[in-house]
């Protein structure tokens, strides 16, 4: 039933998509984010539901009239600079035959946030999108949530397997960062009783991220959470919504819990977080003598033989940094740093330009929960091998669509005081040759 339903739902879209291709950016989405064909048993999950949608979206956006403009920013020219750079250590990599079939998944999710910085460049798309995003994640997080209370928090919340978000780490990072966006939609919502359901699902969504058991989603968790409070417009909600999210903690998690993560403070006994660090030299080291780095999936027996301390210890990168330090180099790291960089502050200068505004004021809600969306990135992401994780690739493009149509609402009010000044103008001038007549 699952498979018929999935189907139904992706194959009865792409009508609409053709019609007015912006609904295939919202479908791709909730397929990528949700996953719901993950969730199926036969025939529907192996089906390329992301491709057909996307292929769609882009024969729909062809043969569509609507202006075909990307908002060129420092941002995205960046991201272009960026994928043609790990073109490069792609063609050099050490392991072609596993670094291509990367680079192929990369570049469809790069090429898929360009068409939705096209395609999404209206008030009402921009908060359909996020609708869409953080629903699709809050659908793990409430029901993760609920998991963790009835079980005690004895089990780890996971994602769907073969899916992005398929590992407890993955699940812990995506939930950590769907928070902030579940609060930018209670901020604009006016519906009470929806956003009492904000609410609960904002709770339940940060129980799952500390139900997911790790680590690197908790510290995650630390770091958003003081930021998110510095950032929010109702302080004092957020500290209330902080304390129960607390209290909630220690009710619930069992002992073997708080013993994970005391592990953060002793991790020089900790052979997990040993392998981390053994791996994080190896990309150093692997980097300082290859400028391009390895090349997509580097994190190799073979590599940690030749530039590991400890060479029998292999991990994986464990770090969005070292990840790509090590597959990309320093100039990969560099460039990954500065889109990040440029995104925050393109955020930050729309938070300071329309903070007081009231009928600007979602584009300041919206920039100040990416940026904190972007903490929990950040912070957890230091310990989570999620460099190519789309949904950070999606904040990015939402910070530049939020920029490009708050400059269009812009140019059109100060065109529209212009006319007004200019139609009170002539009955003045007419009354004036009156008078003079």
């Amino acid at each position: 039933m699952r498979d018929i339903l999935v189907t139904a739902i992706v194959f009865g879209s792409l009508p609409f998509i053709l019609w007015r291709p912006y609904v295939g950016v919202l479908v791709w989405t909730w397929l990528a984010f949700m996953n719901p064909h993950r969730l199926t048993w036969s025939f529907a999950y192996y089906m390329p539901f992301a491709l057909v949608v996307a292929l769609a979206t882009l024969c729909g956006l062809f043969f569509s009239r609507a202006p075909k403009k990307v908002p060129w920013t420092r941002e995205t020219v960046l991201l272009l600079v960026f994928v043609a750079w790990m073109t490069i250590t792609t063609i050099f990599a050490v392991y072609p035959t596993l670094a291509w079939p990367q680079l192929d998944k990369v570049a469809k999710i790069i090429l898929m946030v360009y068409v939705t910085m096209i395609l999404m460049q209206t008030r009402e798309r921009i908060n359909q999108l996020m609708w869409v995003i953080a629903l699709s994640l809050a659908f793990y997080g409430v029901k993760g949530g609920i998991f963790t209370i009835v079980h005690g928090g004895i089990y780890h919340v996971r994602g769907p397997a073969g899916s992005f978000i398929g590992g407890d780490n993955e699940m812990g990072l995506a939930l950590v960062m769907a928070v902030p966006l579940l609060r930018y939609l209670q901020l604009t919502t006016q519906r009470v009783w929806l956003k009492h359901l904000l609410t609960a699902a904002m709770v339940l969504t940060a129980l799952a991220a500390i139900g997911s058991q790790s680590r690197g989603a908790f510290l995650g968790i630390v770091a958003m959470g003081t930021f998110f409070w510095l950032k929010s417009r109702a302080k004092l909600f957020s500290a209330i919504l902080a304390v129960v999210a607390i209290v909630s903690v220690f009710a619930i998690m069992p002992e073997q819990w708080f013993e994970r993560m005391r592990t953060i403070e002793t991790y020089e006994s900790d052979d997990s977080a040993a392998g981390r660090i053994n791996a994080w030299k190896m990309a150093i080291n692997l980097a300082k003598s290859r400028p391009l780095g390895g090349g997509f999936d580097a994190f190799q027996p073979e590599m940690f033989a030749m530039y590991a301390p400890e060479p029998d210890n292999v991990h994986d990168a464990h770090s969005i940094y070292f990840e790509t330090l090590g597959e990309h180099g320093f100039v990969g790291l560099a460039l990954f740093l500065a889109i990040a960089l440029l995104t925050w502050r393109t955020a930050s200068s729309i938070i300071k330009k329309t903070r007081g505004d009231p009928e600007r004021r979602w584009g300041a809600d919206l920039a100040a929960m990416v940026q904190v969306s972007l903490i929990g990135y950040a912070s957890a992401g230091a310990f989570l091998g999620l460099a190519y994780f789309d949904l950070y690739y999606t904040l990015v493009a939402v910070i530049i669509l939020c920029k490009t149509v708050l400059t269009i609402e812009e140019r059109r009010a100060l065109a529209g005081s212009s006319e007004d000044g200019r139609q009170a103008a002539v009955p003045a001038r007419s009354a004036l040759a009156r008078a003079t007549s």
